[in-house]
This record gives structure tokens, sequence and C-alpha cells, in this order.
């Protein structure tokens, strides 16, 4: 159905309300950036305000304005003084006091052009859209609704934020707690494990081995049935597929061991947040020399779930052992001389107990955020559409 518009506002194109100003006398000159500069570098994209300047001469001061990327379709809106960053975009102004650039800047909000072709979009495609101008009040009050309605949706939204980053606090202290006895012992003392309770190393109970990587070219050995696994697949709390497949024969002849479903598995290097990180074998596998294994199948594996929560709440300091380098490292020496607080295994069942039941509880509450995060923007587009099709305010 064709979206019914205001009969007084008027059919127009976007080159018809709007000149553009080419950036190319704005541009700033050194990318020696300060904090303590009074100008900022501005660029279209989100990163928006990449530095500050001193430089005095040439900064853009004909307020306010949209500034559009050429090539990604990115805006802002501006109503400070500015340079830029290169000359890949459009400074826009309007032709008339009868046009309220906010009122333009928002309705760009609503155009959804695909851009995956490298050219200049501004004056092939975006100044020959069709748009709808009503007077200059109507603009005016338009606006004035937007911003009212937007301010309400942002301020919701920074609860939410709010909300979501004290969930990730709770989990952390649910935790800590755990791991001091708190959630099970009443009166714990600062510093002190509960009665009963000791130190163990991981090596005390549980077999930990790693893997290796069979010669890579050679045909031999891949295209097996025998899934191998990488730390790239330890970044969910649970490995639920291969990253590869090898052969018997790869497994006779290299380093390799079939770990059994369950095993946890902890990456001793990796990219980025890798190293340290900690998962759980959803299916029989062996592993790269990268990850180390540990196995509870000589062992109580009842231990298992406490300590995977263990190296779970422990990840930075687990990582804080890594060795030297340009690159650190953790190694089987450092897992399986790592300890951890070791109450009853009766104990142990009780925490994870409570650690789950506090976490799940958590995890619902996170899904509501997330849910009312997504629905948050489509109500910012709802507004927009309802704003642009004069039904937002009434003349």
């Amino acid at each position: 159905m064709k979206k019914k518009i205001p009969d007084d506002w008027k059919p127009l194109k976007y080159e018809d309300v709007l000149d553009y100003i080419q950036p190319t006398k704005y541009i700033v000159s050194s990318t020696e950036y300060s904090n303590s500069y009074k100008t900022p570098v501005l660029t279209a994209g989100k990163s928006f305000i990449i530095g500050y300047t001193n430089e005095k001469d040439g900064i853009f001061d004909k307020l306010p304005v949209i500034i559009f990327d050429d090539f990604t379709t990115a805006t802002k809106f501006v109503n400070f003084p500015f340079k830029v960053k290169s000359s890949a975009m459009k400074i826009l102004v309007p032709k008339s006091s009868e046009v309220n650039i906010k009122f333009i800047y928002y309705l760009m909000q609503t155009i959804h052009v695909t851009n995956d072709t490298h050219k200049r979009y501004w004056i092939s495609v975006y100044a020959k859209l069709k748009l709808y101008l009503p007077s200059i009040d109507a603009q005016n009050s338009i606006v004035a609704k937007i911003e009212e309605l937007l301010s309400e949706l942002d301020n919701g939204i920074a609860q939410l934020k709010t909300a979501q980053q004290q969930l990730k606090t709770y989990r952390q202290a649910v935790l800590k707690y755990a791991f001091e006895g708190r959630l099970t012992n009443d009166n714990v003392k600062d510093g002190e494990l509960p009665k009963g309770w000791k130190w163990v190393k991981i090596a005390d109970v549980a077999e930990v081995g790693t893997g290796a990587t069979p010669l890579k070219g050679n045909t031999e050995y891949y295209g097996g049935n025998i899934p191998w696994v990488t730390s790239g697949a330890l970044n969910d709390d649970f490995v639920k597929e291969a990253t590869d497949y090898v052969t018997t024969k790869a497994l006779k002849e290299t380093n390799l061991t079939v770990y059994p479903k369950h095993t946890l598995l902890v990456a001793m290097y990796g990219e980025g947040k890798t190293r340290g990180k900690c998962s759980e074998l959803l299916i029989d596998a062996c592993t790269n020399q990268a990850i180390a294994a540990i196995n509870f199948d000589k062992h109580d594996n009842k231990v298992k779930p406490y300590l995977k929560y263990f190296l779970l709440k422990n990840y930075n300091d687990i990582r804080k052992l890594s060795s030297g380098g340009v690159q650190p490292n953790l190694n089987l020496g450092i897992i399986k001389k790592t300890f951890f607080p070791f109450p009853t295994i009766k104990e142990q069942e009780q925490i994870v107990n409570e650690i789950e039941r506090r976490l799940s509880v958590a995890d619902k509450l996170e899904e509501t955020i997330t849910t009312s995060l997504q629905q948050s923007e489509s109500l910012r587009q709802s507004i927009l559409k309802k704003a642009f099709e004069g039904k937002l305010v009434r003349e």
C-alpha cells in the first residue's frame, strides 16, 4: 500500500533543498592530534571525531550542516566548527531558510540505498531521490517531537545498557563468592578458605595433555574421519564441531590423542583474547598443540563442572600466568600447576548448583535486555517513519 503523505507537503528532490560544499579547503594538514587542541577533525563514519587539531585556518563554521560520506553514505549532523579528514565527503547545507537542516538529516536516516559500488553517491544517487517537504513551521514541530521521543528512547537504552553491565558484574561476583566458599558457608574470613577446603593443583585431579598439528600439505594426514580442534574453536563455551578431520595414519604418526566428550580444553596461545579461554568438548576429538586438554577419565569426573567454572572465573588471572615474549603463551606446566580451592565433592556439587541457578536467572534477564535493545532500533525507525508520513504531529 502506498503511504499517505499530507496534501500540502511539496514533492521535491534532495538537490532542491540541499547544496553541497566540497571539503577540500577544510581538510586537516597534520594528523598530529591532541585532546588538548580545540578543533575536532571529523569523518562521517562511526568514529566521527577522529582527533583534535590546533590548526587555525580552514575551519568550517557556517552551521549547522550534514556531513555525508560520499562512498559509504554515512551521515552526521554537525553544529560545531570543524575540519575534516579527507575529501571523500560532501558538506550539505540548506538552500533556503525554508529548510530545517535537522529535518532533512532525520529524513535521510530512513533512506536505504545499497552502497556496494565504489562511486560517489551524493550526486549520482542521493541528490535525485524524492522527498516531501512540509512548511518550515511543520518541519520545526516535527523535529521537536522527534527529538523528544528519541531522547526518551535513548534514556531507556542507557538504562538497559547499565542493567547489562550490572549483570556482568553480578556474574563475576557470583563466581568470586563461589570460590571463596561464600555461597555455601557462613562467616567466611577474608583471605581464608572455609573449614575442610584445601588448595590443589589441576594435575592432582585430572590428566593434562595436548595435541599436535599433522604436517600441512600431507594428503595422508587430512580428510579422514577423526575430529581435530584448534584453539580458535574455544571462543565458545562448548566445542560442538571439528576445525578439521585427520586420518588414522596422522593419529599413529603424530603426537595426537583422541580426547573423550566432556574433556575441558584451555587455549595456551592464540590471537586476541583466545589465550586462557576454557571450553568443553561435546564431541570426541584430538587437538593441536595450542590447547591443554584436561581429562578426568582416570579421576573423579564429578570435579569437572566445578573446575570448569573455576577456569571461567579465573580467565584473566590465568592469562597473567603466561610466559613472557612478544606473544605471551601458557604451557602445560603452568596449567598443571594452577592451584584452585577444593572443597568436598558434595560441596562442589552444591556450589555448581548455586552458580547455575543464579547465572540462569542472569541469562534470562540478559535475553530480555537484548530483545529490548533490538526492539529499540525498530522503535527508532517507527518514530521516523511516522514523522515523515505526517503522523507524528498535527499541524
